[in-house]
């Protein structure tokens, strides 16, 4: 039996936006299409790149990394291995 059912991923958890009809317990095989992923807007005035990545580099500068956080390593970055 194949059932739509709209969810929302939060805290490591899919929440359905509806009621559903299964038991508690029941097993399901998830197939997930995301929906209305956010995509960067095309830039392609100069002058606006530069504002951009200057606001940009500002906030990183405003908020640096705290003394002492752990460095991860690429796999690590990555959730590989």
């Amino acid at each position: 039996m194949a059932d739509f059912v709209r969810a929302v991923f939060e805290h490591g958890n899919f929440i359905p936006e509806s009621p559903c009809d299964l038991p508690e317990g029941a097993r399901v095989l998830l197939t997930v299409h995301s929906l209305g992923l956010v995509t960067p807007p095309v830039v392609t005035d100069a002058e606006e790149r530069a504002a951009i990545l200057s606001m940009t580099v500002e906030r990183m500068r405003r908020n640096p990394l705290p003394p002492g956080a752990p460095s991860f390593s690429r796999d690590q970055l990555h959730e590989r291995g």
